[in-house]
């Protein structure tokens, strides 16, 4: 019998920047990771979930719906609504793995979200320019399996 060789799945760490419509440049930071739909269906409502603690770092202050942005890093992550309704989330600073987030220092964005815009097998996230309601505003996206957010970022 021949040997066989198992190769590992590969993960990248990827980072995207973008300049504002406001003047203030975007960076984000993360990791790819395997769009689970099992964890998305397990949160609990209302819990702020991050997967693999994706940053967010801002220049300069923005804004998403009249909420202020300060300038600084936060972690990108999405807050469960219901079984079918998710809104975009950043929380100051960081966020350690399992740390229960102080729901203080959680800024909810400006959000669409649906699940019929294709599949992403692993999670992308990306800033791009906005359609509909967000029509001239970047837009922070974060799709992962079938879910698709977007966030008003500008």
């Amino acid at each position: 019998l021949a040997p066989s060789f198992a190769l590992a799945h590969p993960h990248f760490s990827k980072t995207v920047t973008a300049k504002l419509p406001s003047g203030a440049e975007a960076t984000i930071t993360y990791g790819t990771t395997p769009a689970n739909l099992g964890r998305a269906e397990s949160a609990e409502v209302g819990a702020f979930v991050s997967p693999r603690g994706p940053k967010l770092m801002l220049s300069a202050a923005a804004s998403s719906g009249g909420t202020e942005i300060p300038a600084g890093e936060y972690t990108i992550g999405v807050i469960k609504n219901s079984a079918d309704d998710w809104t975009m989330a950043l929380y100051t600073g960081g966020l350690a793995r399992g740390e229960t987030p102080d729901e203080a220092k959680i800024i909810k964005l400006d959000s669409m979200y649906s699940s019929d815009s294709g599949t992403a097998e692993h999670m992308l996230i990306d800033i791009t320019p906005g359609h509909g309601k967000f029509e001239g505003k970047a837009v922070l996206t974060l799709h992962f399996g079938n879910m698709l957010l977007a966030g008003a970022i500008s």
